[in-house]
């Protein structure tokens, strides 16, 4: 009996493994690999009262794009949305973007909201192993909402934040090196005098608290300036975004670089800058409210060597038009500034060092970190190509200055520094020499492959019927979709490719545009995002076990076609 039992258990497991064998053989390619849409990204909403919130559960290994999310009321009105920076994203083909890899909830503020409201959805998402999903809208029903009983909107994201083209230690350590240049330097002695008040017996816990009120002092101003020049950019941060805008802020610090190189002076009027220096010298120095206002007064002082950056930091605030980001990074500015002046209060002069031509060059650099900014702007504008040939001529620039600056040390030790100086410079210069000479070394475009163009089923079905015995390729192709470009340039123009499907009778459906023609192609071929590559035999008959979902490289893709061909 117990032989009988083991024998019926054996069977069972064989029978069991068999049917899940079968059904891996011949189950479709397309699910196996890939999940549908909605289980990649499961999308749900909520709505209390004016307030809607959004959710996408994204599943783990895909994610959704930032810029692809769009949102279109139909009788309704909602409040500017603010979309959570993402995390960064760059491929070969779309270039730099953002990404959400991980649930995103997005809230959305009704003003008003008549009968038979509703909100149109749009996101799109891919798989981080190389396989997109078309485009998905969802219509959304809302609730009515009076424009009345709508608050005014706050935005609890920090917008541009992320935007700005350093953190806020890169502000303070600015402030720190502007510190040092050749007009802010000497000024710390007569200063620090000039808080003390003439007196110099104060305990170093006494010495340290007034250096530190003069520094709040200044770096108040900065920071209420700060606010005020974010608070306008907010109301022209899209303005800030058109390209007419961008050159003129890109051609204003070229301009406040050159002042730094020394070609020219800014600041304020003389006699405004007399004036404002007498009526802080005339405040009680040593007094922590005396003190405190003279502070504040000097940030309103604006040094030659200061005008540049602190008018590129105000500008490049203006077009974040964060609030509190631009309030915080001018404190930063200011603090590091007044770092040397508390030193300088509490150990005197012996911290400080000499004056000398170090102090030009400090100067000189920090035109170079000005110089960035309009290529971070230009970027924008001229696209990714052009941004790589401007930061190499900015590269080649900057390491043939510190290599020229570094020829003036007599010491054998600078040896080392030159070395390197130079090696940069001519590694930064590789870009410009594949522009300029890119045209003798390129290759020839390849032509591509003759795809005869299809967009619905019928078309499919009459083109099948006309392969003439021979195999049918059906390559389903978008422009949003990056692996769909890495075949067209990696793949097809592959010689030894190209001859293997020579016999081969090419289809290719374009479904960028994501129309309800290319929506019921898909729904035909069963197909859940792209790249998707289907074979069909001489008969009209998708082969089994052909589908291809995901990026082939020109060696797999023809070890494929060699099992499918006889």
């Amino acid at each position: 009996m117990a032989a009988r039992i083991s024998r019926l258990i054996t069977l069972l497991l064989t029978l069991f493994i068999c049917l899940q064998a079968h059904a891996s053989l011949f189950s479709n390619p397309a699910t196996s690999r890939f999940v549908p849409v909605d289980k990649a990204f499961t999308f749900d909403f909520d709505q209390q009262g004016t307030q809607l919130n959004l959710h996408w559960k994204v599943k783990s290994g895909y994610y959704l794009y930032r810029q692809q999310i769009r949102i279109t009321p139909q009788n309704a009105t909602i409040a500017p949305l603010t979309l959570p920076a993402g995390q960064p994203h760059e491929d070969e083909f779309f270039g730099k973007s953002e990404i959400y890899p991980r649930n995103l909830t997005l809230p959305v503020t009704l003003k008003q909201a008549g009968p038979d409201a509703t909100l149109s959805v749009t996101y799109q998402g891919c798989a981080a192993a190389g396989f997109c999903y078309p485009p998905e809208t969802r219509s959304i029903p809302v609730s009515q909402v009076a424009a009345s009983s709508v608050p005014a909107p706050v935005s609890t994201q920090p917008a541009s934040a992320s935007s700005l083209p350093f953190s806020p230690l890169w502000a303070l350590l600015i402030g720190i090196g502007v510190a040092f240049t050749p007009c802010v330097l000497p000024m710390y002695p007569l200063i620090s005098g000039i808080i003390l008040g003439g007196k110099r017996h104060y305990s170093l816990g006494r010495l340290f608290a007034l250096a530190m009120v003069y520094v709040q002092g200044m770096a108040l101003t900065y920071t209420l300036l700060g606010m005020v020049v974010a608070a306008a950019g907010l109301r022209f941060q899209a303005a800030l975004q058109h390209p007419w805008v961008l050159f003129t802020l890109s051609l204003l610090f070229i301009v406040l670089a050159l002042s730094m190189f020394g070609l020219f002076t800014l600041q304020l009027p003389a006699s405004l800058q007399t004036r404002l220096t007498l009526w802080s010298n005339r405040q009680q120095g040593g007094s922590l409210p005396g003190v405190f206002l003279m502070g504040a007064l000097a940030g309103l002082i604006c040094s030659p060597c200061t005008t540049a950056p602190l008018s590129a930091i105000l500008l490049y605030i203006a077009q974040s038009g964060n609030l509190w980001a631009g309030a915080g990074t001018l404190w930063l500015y200011a603090v590091g500034m007044g770092l040397p002046l508390i030193a300088v209060t509490l150990f005197g002069n012996r911290l400080l060092p000499k004056s000398g031509p170090w102090m030009q060059t400090v100067k000189e650099g920090f035109g170079f970190v000005i110089l960035a900014l309009p290529v971070f702007l230009l970027e924008r504008v001229l696209g990714d190509a052009w941004g790589v040939r401007l930061w190499s001529l900015l590269g080649v620039a900057f390491f043939g200055w510190a290599f020229s600056i570094s020829l003036r040390a007599s010491s054998g030790k600078w040896r080392v520094v030159q070395i390197i100086m130079l090696a940069a410079a001519l590694i930064s210069a590789r870009p410009l020499q594949d522009w300029a000479f890119g045209g003798q070394t390129a290759q020839h475009a390849v032509a591509p492959l003759p795809f005869q163009t299809l967009q619905t089923p019928q078309q499919l079905a009459s083109a099948l019927q006309q392969a003439s015995g021979r195999i049918t390729m059906v390559d389903l192709y978008a422009d949003w979709c990056v692996a769909c470009k890495e075949f067209e340039k990696y793949t097809f123009s592959d010689s030894s490719v190209r001859d293997s499907l020579r016999q081969v009778q090419l289809l290719q459906a374009n479904v960028t545009a994501n129309s309800a023609s290319d929506n019921a192609l898909l729904q035909h071929l069963q197909v859940l995002g792209l790249p998707t590559i289907l074979f069909f035999d001489s008969q009209g008959r998708e082969i089994p076990g052909s589908r291809i979902t995901g990026f082939l490289n020109a060696a797999d893709f023809r070890a494929h076609l060699q099992k499918l061909t006889p």
